[in-house]
């Protein structure tokens, strides 16, 4: 299955973006192990509207137009279901086997997400009952795809 994931803002250079890039390299790695793939990140610009629920609408849009047809899609937001590790795990490892080929990590603007695409998201994910800057969940969220895949081929990373 592929995996990409995609993000309202851009990383710059600095610590933030090495720590993701790492996470996403040892997925990369380790992934094909588990029939898992990544196969891009994207960041997009945020939008300039003047207004909160037209500027999720204008970035929903742009993230829908990169987002594969027919993809399962993972929205990030702190108003959705809690897993600990091992239950995403199971969650990415199971879609992987009922044959799901894309698989999509949406990170919002701001502002957040517009409605109409949380609507069309499998799973509403939080990483926790804390707020996180968008550049601290793109680490949280890369780490969390390395320790699935560590987890679904029994490697000692993840240690319970």
């Amino acid at each position: 299955m592929k995996i990409g994931i995609y993000a309202v803002g851009r990383l710059k250079a600095g610590p933030e973006k090495e720590l993701a890039s790492r996470y996403l390299d040892r997925f990369a790695k380790a992934g094909p192990q588990c029939g898992l793939e990544f196969t891009r990140s994207v960041e997009l610009n945020e939008s300039r509207a003047g207004n909160a629920d037209t500027r999720k609408r204008e970035e929903a849009q742009e993230l829908s137009r990169q987002i594969p047809d027919g993809a399962l899609i993972v929205v990030l937001d702190e108003r959705g279901k809690a897993f600990d590790s091992a239950e995403f795990a199971k969650f990415v490892g199971d879609a992987a086997d009922n044959g799901q080929r894309d698989m999509a990590f949406v990170i919002g603007g701001a502002d957040g997400i517009d409605p109409e695409l949380r609507d069309r998201a499998r799973l509403v994910l939080n990483l926790g009952k804390l707020t996180w800057p968008h550049q601290l969940v793109r680490i949280l969220i890369a780490e969390q795809l390395y320790r699935a895949v560590t987890i679904l081929t029994g490697h000692p990373y993840h240690r319970v």
